[in-house]
C-alpha cells in the first residue's frame, strides 16, 4: 500500500534538496577559486622559506602541520601555479583546480611547446562558459 502523499511536505523537502545542492555547487566553485590561490601561496612559502617564521625545520614539516593528510594535494596545487601561465590560472576559477591539474600535467610533458598551446586551452574554457549559460566574459559564469 502506498503512503498518503502529502504534497505540501513533499514540495518543501524537494525544495530543500534543491537549496542544499545549489549551496554545494556555489561552495564548490568558491573552494576551487581558493585552492588555486592556495597553490600560489604554498609556492611562495616554499620559495621564501616562510616556515622558518614558525621555527619549523622544513617545508615538509610545514605541510604536515598545516595540511595533514593533504600533502599530495598541496603539491598538485603548487604544480598548477608553477606550470600554467597566469591567464590560464585565472580561468581555472571557472572550471576548477582538478582540471587545472590535468592542464599542468600537459604543460609538464610539453615544456616550452605548451606556451604555443595557450590558444588551444582557451577554446575549451570558452566552450565551458557557453555550457554554463553565458556568452559574456567567463568572469560572469555561474554553475
Amino acid at each position: 500500500m502506498l503512503p498518503k502523499l502529502n504534497k505540501k511536505r513533499a514540495q518543501f523537502v524537494l525544495t530543500k534538496i534543491d537549496e542544499i545542492l545549489m549551496w554545494e555547487q556555489n561552495h564548490e566553485k568558491e573552494r576551487d577559486t581558493t585552492f588555486v590561490e592556495l597553490g600560489r601561496c604554498l609556492c611562495e612559502v616554499l620559495a621564501g622559506q616562510y616556515w622558518r617564521v614558525e621555527n619549523l625545520k622544513s617545508f615538509e614539516e610545514f605541510l604536515e602541520r598545516r595540511l595533514p593528510g593533504s600533502r599530495r594535494t598541496a603539491y598538485y596545487l603548487m604544480s598548477i601555479d608553477e606550470r600554467l601561465p597566469p591567464q590560464v590560472r585565472r580561468e581555472l576559477k571557472q572550471v576548477g583546480w582538478s582540471k587545472g591539474l590535468e592542464l599542468a600535467k600537459v604543460a609538464r610533458r610539453n615544456g616550452e611547446h605548451y606556451k604555443r598551446q595557450v590558444p588551444v586551452i582557451e577554446q575549451p574554457l570558452k566552450t565551458v562558459a557557453l555550457m554554463l549559460g553565458t556568452d559574456k566574459s567567463r568572469g560572469y559564469c555561474r554553475k
